[in-house]
């Protein structure tokens, strides 16, 4: 009788062991049961929202249910951010944005009510959207080191726009001007197409903007292009050299953009949802779609979530200290 229960209790003992696996594949099995939404942290039509459904309508094919986005603005992207931060881990909220913003920038000059390490779970670095380093036609330099040099010849003088506190080209300029010792003024615009207005008028001297802002005024020989920010050329404009090229190696400066999840979603949801949007990067429109809105897909390699985890922290690592440094804060 005693082995007997023994054996019974071997047998339950057993049985529940299996259970957490058991549970784990039945869910893997299921999800996703019904829509997904995507919190994109800015308003409709913007490049964040417009790359968001891009990749959207293609992870539909992989998951076999609707994604649908939901745009949530207001506060630089915080309030969206936070709606994901609180949702609930079951892998039907995600968040997609520009990340460089949402989660580096945004950690250093507000006081959030959210961690953006420990409260998101990343799950895929979709894009990247290289600047180009700009100026008027009036100055007086034909590559980036002659621009460098006049600047040094002329502190202060020059002017650089940009869309406010914290933006990819305010964080951008004040690194240029660390890494090159340059001075230079900084004018706040509502919108980089209004900045543009003004550099083509020749109204400021400077601007570090999107590809698809810049090279159609390149190519009308309004504005000069000095470098791209980044490591590899344009697909789309590859006759203008990357900065180490140039010769300001590692003048990298560009945003980038990237899906998460509330932390505790289960790591077979994440790798789920992650292999829906690898799928959807594979697509061979992507690339073409994605250049029309001035950004590029990112490598292979930097698809993880792994990948995309160390590369917040790398960029963290950079851009904390030069932003704390300038005493960069929301106004």
């Amino acid at each position: 009788m005693a082995r007997f229960q023994r054996r019974q209790f071997l047998q339950l003992a057993a049985g529940a062991a299996a259970l957490p696996s058991a549970t784990q594949a039945a869910r893997a099995q299921t999800y996703p049961s019904r829509p997904i939404t995507v919190i994109v942290p800015a308003g409709a039509g913007g490049p964040s929202d417009a790359i968001a459904r891009v990749v959207a309508e293609r992870m539909r094919d992989s998951l076999g249910q609707a994604v649908i986005i939901e745009n949530v603005t207001g506060a630089n992207g915080t309030l969206g951010t936070g709606r994901v931060a609180r949702a609930k881990p079951d892998g039907y909220t995600l968040g997609f944005s520009v990340s460089f913003s949402t989660h580096v920038v945004n950690a250093a000059i507000y006081a959030l009510p959210y961690d953006v390490i420990n409260d998101f779970e990343p799950v895929a670095l979709v894009a990247n959207a290289p600047q180009v380093f700009l100026t008027k036609n009036a100055v007086p330099a034909n590559n980036l080191q002659e621009l460098i040099a006049w600047l040094k010849a002329n502190p202060d003088k020059a002017s650089l726009g940009h869309t406010g506190p914290g933006s990819p080209a305010h964080v951008a300029g004040i690194l240029f001007q660390k890494q090159t010792g340059t001075r230079f003024q900084f004018v706040t615009y509502r919108s980089a197409g209004q900045a543009m207005q003004d550099i083509i008028a020749g109204h400021i001297d400077l601007m570090c903007t999107a590809p698809n802002i810049a090279l159609e005024h390149v190519r009308a020989g309004t504005i000069k292009a000095y470098a791209v920010t980044a490591k590899n050329r344009l697909l789309s404009a590859s006759n203008i050299p990357t900065v180490d090229e140039a010769g300001l190696p590692g003048f990298y400066a560009s945003p980038w953009f990237a899906f998460w999840a509330p932390k505790g979603t289960p790591r077979d949801v994440i790798t789920k949802l992650n292999d829906a949007i690898v799928n959807a990067l594979a697509d061979a429109e992507v690339p073409a779609r994605f250049a029309n809105l001035g950004v590029e897909v990112s490598p292979p390699e930097q698809q993880t979530p792994e990948a995309l985890r160390a590369f917040q922290k790398a960029e963290i690592a950079k851009w904390w200290p030069v932003i704390n440094e300038a005493g960069i804060k929301a106004e």
